[in-house]
């Protein structure tokens, strides 16, 4: 069984001083960690590039970083081209979940310690998000599950008892579609509210294409009552499509983005689950510091942080990263 380590935001703080400190039999050696990002012009992805850079710059660690751009064979390249660099350690945002595999492989096989960020390598639906991938330091991220259980127990607060629901799924291809889906009806089920699956069609994450399928869904299914999208960004594109069309169906998000936060003020969505991507970009490059230093050992560990759920009743305890 994997080793679970639950780490709060607020104690990333503590970490850093601790790793800014001279390292244990390491001198004053400067670190190259390379970057391999999945997108930097998504907000979620560049949140995080961010926060890796500022816990860098106090570590006084070298940032090599290159960004997929979302696809999955750049990724492979940016990858071979930082394996040919050498640094010290990897840190990689996975593009495609399957994909990565490989490309922990690689970098296993080159003998570069690597942290997984944000995004399971291995196919989720064979294997399990804390089954951390032989071979990494660590994966460290949102737990998924627990985040996807806590908009179904939102669900259940606004649409007491079940009904019809229709999904608005991220892009193919990515670990959070399979894994921010499976404890949603468990956790709703267990506050007494079943839901009907009538529709699911992707947003790729994004406002306006998830306007648009909320948009076809609702043309399908007039009498949907909720919406699950599984980004703040698709929440709000579903919002505007229930607006436009009169109906009454309520809309729950996952993420604690700005955009997000701001629609749950409004009313525009029910509600949604705080992520702190910029936190969890330093807590992914402490992790691996520490793990090189000789601190904190790691092998194939699940580190995470806490994810509260958000509604209109605490929208203070989210203070939006992205």
């Amino acid at each position: 069984m994997k080793k679970s380590i639950l780490v709060a935001a607020a104690l990333i703080v503590g970490a850093t001083a601790c790793g800014s400190t001279s390292a244990a039999g390491d001198g004053n050696k400067q670190y190259t960690i390379g970057v391999s990002n999945l997108g930097l012009s998504f907000p979620f992805p560049a949140a995080i590039g961010k926060g890796i850079k500022e816990e860098a710059d106090k570590l006084g660690i070298k940032i090599v970083e290159l960004d997929a751009q979302g696809k999955a064979d750049k990724q492979s390249n940016d990858v071979q081209d930082l394996i040919a660099q050498q640094p010290d350690g990897v840190l990689i945002l996975p593009v495609d979940s399957g994909v990565a595999q490989g490309l922990a492989d690689r970098l296993k096989a080159s003998n570069i310690p690597t942290v997984a960020v944000a995004s399971q390598v291995g196919d989720p639906k064979q294997r399990q998000l804390k089954d951390v991938y032989p071979g990494l330091v660590a994966l460290v991220t949102q737990d998924e599950y627990a985040a996807g259980g806590k908009a179904g127990e939102i669900a259940a607060s606004v649409v007491p008892g079940g009904g019809k629901m229709a999904i608005v799924e991220g892009q193919a291809g990515f670990a959070e579609v399979v894994q921010r889906y499976q404890e949603f009806p468990k956790s709703a089920a267990a506050k007494g509210a079943t839901y009907e699956v009538v529709a699911r069609q992707p947003g790729d994450w994004v406002q306006d294409k998830a306007q648009s399928a909320c948009q076809n869904m609702l043309s399908s299914n007039p009498d949907t009552q909720l919406f699950y999208a599984q980004s703040d960004d698709m929440a709000a594109g579903c919002a505007k499509a229930v607006a436009a069309a009169g109906s009454k169906a309520k809309v729950v998000g996952i993420g604690g983005s700005k955009l997000g936060i701001d629609a749950v003020k409004s009313g525009a969505i029910a509600g949604t689950v705080c992520y702190k991507p910029e936190d969890l970009g330093k807590l992914a490059l402490t992790t691996l510091h520490q793990h090189l230093t000789g601190q904190k050992k790691q092998d194939a560990a699940f580190v995470t942080y806490d994810t509260p759920a958000i509604t209109k009743d605490n929208l203070a305890d989210c203070t939006p990263q992205w």
